[in-house]
């Protein structure tokens, strides 16, 4: 059973209502997107996430949780501690992290791009994605027409309930930098984009850039899973998609949020997981629950989101924070704030 089973059953049932209400009712627990069990190794949760790349390392005043989930996150630790690359990074996070505040820490974290967060830093309401009103929306489209940019978990998962649902999705992958779970889980990846059209692109050109464009034009529905400075770089400047696109609903998945200094962070399913206090505490500090759990409520908070935002005729973003959402899990499952 899921360590956040209370909050995952919530979710599920109000997505099961909207999906109702909207087309073909969907119960997102039997899709096989709520749980990566028996798709990788996973490891028991303890100071180590169950994938091993994300670590609960103490700081001279707190804790912070660390994801070295990327090549270039372990070349960016020397600069982030000011001290000498070794063969074992980790060794060096859990020497000069001590010495520091989690303030200082994640403050040159985020100047980096490296994915890192104080332990029950982020504070909110509930799982809910807020919504941000971009235009006055649209009249409703007989079928819905969903573009998922998005990739790995949170997304994709919302981009799934949607094509359960019985809406058309397309997964736009680029050529360059296709879909990592494609070929680290491909199973996995299956249960999320087994159901979808696929359409690769190569987005670094004019021409891939245009037919992404044409696609987001036409959708009712854009799924994207990066920072907001991203999308300038595809032609996808939400001020200008809005204005000719209005009755578009745009639900962007992102670490920390889609608005103010929050919206340049990195963050995965597990840092965000610690940063919104989704973890257990024991008498030696803070241990992960399980993993990568933001991932899973932030994909059912989404396509929740997506859903209330379609029912008020588009026009909106969907402020889907990885982290926002591990709060309101944590809540939900009536865990302690701290020790």
């Amino acid at each position: 059973m899921s360590p956040i089973r209370p909050a995952l059953d919530v979710l599920c049932a109000e997505v099961a209502e909207l999906t109702a209400r909207a087309g073909r009712r969907v119960d997102p627990a039997g899709l096989g997107v709520l749980d990566r069990t028996g798709h990788l190794r996973l490891d028991p949760p303890g100071l180590a996430s169950p994938n091993r790349a994300c670590r609960l390392v103490r700081a001279a005043d707190g804790w912070i949780a660390v994801n070295l989930a990327r090549a270039e996150d372990h070349d960016l630790i020397p600069a982030w501690l000011g001290g000498e690359f070794g063969d074992d990074p980790w060794a060096q996070v859990e020497a000069h992290a001590p010495r520091h505040a989690c303030a200082a820490l994640v403050a040159g974290a985020i100047l980096l791009g490296l994915p890192a967060a104080a332990v029950g830093e982020t504070i909110a309401d509930g799982p809910a994605a807020p919504l941000i009103r971009m235009a006055g929306g649209g009249a409703p489209r007989a079928a819905l027409n969903v573009v998922d940019l998005s990739a790995l978990w949170a997304g994709p998962l919302c981009g799934a309930i949607l094509a359960a649902m019985g809406a058309s999705v397309t997964k736009v992958e680029s050529v360059r930098r296709p879909d990592p779970t494609r070929t680290s889980t491909p199973g996995f990846f299956e249960n999320l984009n087994g159901a979808k059209t696929k359409l690769v692109l190569d987005l670094a050109s004019p021409d891939g850039q245009a037919r992404l464009s044409d696609a987001v034009l036409a959708a009712d529905v854009l799924i994207t899973g990066a920072r907001p400075r991203a999308f300038a770089a595809l032609g996808l400047d939400p001020a200008t998609v809005f204005a000719a696109n209005p009755g578009l609903v745009w639900t962007a998945v992102t670490g920390h949020g889609w608005t103010g200094e929050a919206a340049a962070r990195v963050g995965f399913g597990d840092d965000t997981a610690a940063a919104g206090g989704l973890v257990r505490w024991t008498s030696g500090g803070p241990r992960f629950l399980g993993d990568a759990l933001a991932d899973p409520v932030t994909g059912l908070a989404a396509a929740a989101g997506t859903l209330r935002a379609l029912g008020q005729g588009g026009g909106l973003i969907v402020d889907a924070a990885l982290a926002r959402s591990a709060v309101g899990a944590a809540a939900l499952c009536r865990l302690p704030r701290a020790a």
